[in-house]
């Protein structure tokens, strides 16, 4: 009988058949074997499924594949832990790639270091075109959460290796109808008033961002996604220690609100007071998301 693997690798994929390659070839270059790969097809309608099944034929690594109605990244992401059966878990989006060494890092030090305290791993983005993206951990910093490092001044994306026991213990990313978009990180802030975070100062994956990705395209994903958005501010309002950064958070509250046309937002804050005095800030926050948008399409428009 094969040896249960102690890493999943869970990569969501939408149309990515182009870039999906370079990601199957990092993993098959990996210096540890002791991961599986599970690929979460989003709905694509390029050929995606051809390609995972060409190398599941293949057999250089373990791959399970699933097809899915397109939800969205988040939705991919509930599909995904619907599934894993591993000790640990980590998403490497279909643009990026790991390090040839990334998997025995991570193993190596989770089983040095695991402890029922800690929800996993956080470890450093690298750029494809070259260096850390965003700080690097204090060296005093051993472990954190994902709000107390940003808090604490930290920058730029990371990458969170989870155990799966922890996330699988938290709710579901909500499916909006009509939406495509809830922030991946509404698990993570929940996960976060419960364990901390072992930290490592290695790259972990190396991503390159794409021109129609979501992070890109953040006022579309605005305009498109109101109630995903407003569902993550509520939860945001919860959990942020800063005054300041809950004040921003109730501006944008507001303007998904006004986006949504949702006329109960105040009764639904969980910070009725400061949603009221975000009111102004919220509807300029929503005419330029508007205008942006429209301009957007302006831009894009074939001549």
């Amino acid at each position: 009988m094969m040896q249960k693997k102690t890493l999943t690798i869970f990569t969501p994929a939408y149309n990515r058949a182009h870039t999906i390659g370079r990601t199957y070839e990092s993993l098959c270059r990996q210096t540890s074997k002791d991961f599986c790969w599970l690929v979460v097809d989003d709905g694509s309608v390029d050929n995606t499924k051809e390609l995972v099944a060409k190398w599941i034929k293949e057999d250089k690594i373990p791959i399970r594949y699933i097809y899915q109605q397109n939800q969205g990244m988040h939705g991919a992401h509930n599909t995904a832990y619907r599934n894993i059966d591993t000790e640990l878990n980590t998403c490497i989006d279909s643009d990026d790639y790991m390090p040839d060494d990334a998997v025995e890092k991570i193993v190596s030090f989770w089983k040095k270091y695991r402890s029922e305290k800690y929800a996993g791993i956080v470890g450093l983005d690298k750029a494809h075109a070259g260096g850390i993206i965003g700080t690097e951990f204090p060296l005093e910093m051993t472990e954190t959460t994902l709000q107390g490092y940003y808090e604490q001044g930290g920058k730029g994306d990371k990458k969170i290796v989870y155990r799966t026991d922890v996330i699988c213990k938290y709710p579901e990313y909500p499916i909006f109808e009509g939406e495509k978009y809830v922030g991946l990180a509404y698990k993570y802030m929940l996960i976060d008033q419960d364990y901390t975070l072992l930290t490592i100062n290695e790259p972990l994956v190396i991503v390159d961002y794409q021109d129609d990705g979501s992070s890109i395209n953040m006022y579309r994903q605005y305009w498109n996604n109101p109630k995903g958005f407003a569902f993550f501010r509520k939860t945001e309002m919860q959990v942020t220690h800063s005054l300041k950064r809950r004040f921003i958070v109730c501006v944008h509250y507001v303007s998904s609100s006004i986006i949504s046309r949702n006329k109960r937002f105040i009764k639904e804050s969980p910070n009725k007071l400061m949603t009221v005095l975000a009111i102004p800030f919220g509807y300029l926050l929503y005419r330029m998301i508007k205008r942006k948008v429209a301009k957007n399409k302006k831009i894009q428009k074939p001549i």
